[in-house]
């Protein structure tokens, strides 16, 4: 039997289905690094910190002034000043004295005081903002007291008010690149399975119909036979009867000479 040939050949759409999937692939690796070094270890980082019970023991404005950098569109920029807050608490962790910062942002950004204003280019505004939190931490918090966060290994004398990251962008850091691998893999492996079946589904139908056509062409040949038989028997039906042999040593006697034969006996 002939060997069958089927094409593997991805058509048009298989093949961008394909290149689409490498492509979400791709996205998801590198969104995970991205993710990873950009969001995902600062935000571990900040979830190591632990939650304690803080009370203000005194609010101070000492008179140092630092500068901060301001942009007043896309060319421009200035630099203005702001009074420090600082701001020192007793956290139940380690019973000690700590300096209370708004979040990692501003701890790093300036460790020396409590909060540092959005920059504006009057300074006016900068000691307003400064001011405002001052007067709501000696009347309104006064002694009460609040969660903080404290990390004893990496900063033992430094509290934070409030953290910048919590699980909800450790949970996008890892689910969407993780959605996009899967999608991607998920849409090549469908379309592999896909065109496989297609190929067995073509083999099938080729091996289906080379046996067909044999068995019509064996059906046709037996056809022929059984009608070549009763015309053969119709030409010369003395050969064709069975039971109507010629003699071993029979001589074949011309027509002419038979006829004569005849005459004479006559």
């Amino acid at each position: 039997m002939a060997k069958i040939r089927v094409s593997y050949e991805y058509s048009e759409a298989e093949d961008k289905s394909i290149r689409l999937g490498l492509f979400l692939i791709a996205c998801g690796i590198l969104s995970l690094f991205i993710l990873g070094f950009c969001w995902l270890s600062p935000t571990l980082q900040s979830l190591q910190s632990k939650p304690a019970n803080c009370t203000v023991v005194s609010v101070l404005r000492p008179e140092e002034m630092f500068d901060c950098v301001f942009t007043c569109g896309a060319d421009c920029k200035g630099t203005s000043q702001y009074p420090c807050l600082q701001i020192f608490v007793n956290n139940s962790e380690s019973n000690s004295v700590a300096l209370l910062h708004f979040d990692e942002q501003q701890l790093v950004l300036n460790p020396k005081c409590s909060y540092v204003p959005p920059c504006e280019r009057d300074n006016q505004k900068n000691r307003d903002s400064v001011l405002w939190w001052e007067d709501y931490f000696t009347s309104e918090v006064s002694s009460q007291p609040f969660i903080c966060f404290f990390n004893q290994q990496r900063r033992p004398d430094d509290v934070l008010w409030r953290r910048s990251h919590d699980t909800s962008v450790l949970l996008h850091c890892v689910l969407w690149p993780m959605v996009s691998l899967l999608l991607g893999t998920l849409i090549v492996l469908l379309t592999v399975c896909a065109r496989s079946l297609a190929v067995r589904a073509e083999a099938l139908q080729k091996r289906k119909c080379s046996y067909e056509v044999c068995q019509d062409l064996s059906s046709a040949a037996t056809d022929q036979s059984k009608m070549r038989e009763p015309l053969v028997a119709r030409a010369d039906p003395e050969l064709s009867s069975p039971t109507q042999t010629l003699p071993l040593f029979a001589v074949p006697v011309r027509r002419r000479d038979r006829e004569h034969g005849h005459a004479e006996m006559n």
